[in-house]
């Protein structure tokens, strides 16, 4: 379906592409001149659990070397320029519902699957995506828009086998969404 038009819901129209596209680009180079580096969001569950872990075993995330980076010197791991774009992600989200006319809430789903399948299949992506961001040491933005606007040959790869993994894996699951 054409995204500049009604959905048979009768839900306004998205963005449109090319200029939510330019905005994102916008924003990123924004994020390399002002903050010095690109978009990405991986390290924040890292960050709120180095938080967490200050408070209840303090000796323990000092000496974890997953998390120490975050603590050193008696830091707050939250005071750092990822919260603020974290936040400006939700704040951006909420903009751009609104202004297109399409803050509510609900379960976007196809028409052969339930709201509880959804929100299943969803919860697994996600916990997927996480443990493999935390692999990859990078989100998909972090990876592909801070990467590949960098032209780092491992973030090019990395969003061929996205795209090779998206259409390898929507045979299977696309009887859900028709």
């Amino acid at each position: 379906m054409d995204t500049s038009t009604k959905a048979e819901s009768g839900a306004k129209p998205y963005w449109n592409p090319y200029l939510a596209g330019v905005l994102l680009g916008l924003t990123l180079l924004a994020t390399f001149v002002i903050a010095g580096q690109g978009l990405g969001a991986t390290a924040l569950p890292k960050r709120l659990l180095a938080l967490i872990g200050l408070g209840v075993a303090p000796e323990w995330t000092a000496s974890n070397p997953s998390l120490q980076g975050y603590v050193a010197g008696g830091v707050n791991p939250l005071r750092n320029w990822l919260v603020v774009e974290v936040v400006g992600v939700f704040l951006g989200g909420f903009i751009g519902a609104v202004s297109a006319g399409r803050f509510r809430s609900t379960v976007e789903k196809g028409p052969r699957i339930g709201v509880r399948g959804r929100l299943a299949y969803a919860f697994a992506g996600g916990v997927i995506m996480g443990f493999a961001a935390a692999l990859a040491r990078g989100c998909t933005s972090g990876q592909a828009l801070s990467g590949g606007a960098t032209l780092a040959t491992g973030s090019w790869l990395f969003m061929l086998m996205v795209f090779a993994g998206g259409y390898s894996v929507a045979y299977f699951v696309r009887r859900q969404w028709t």
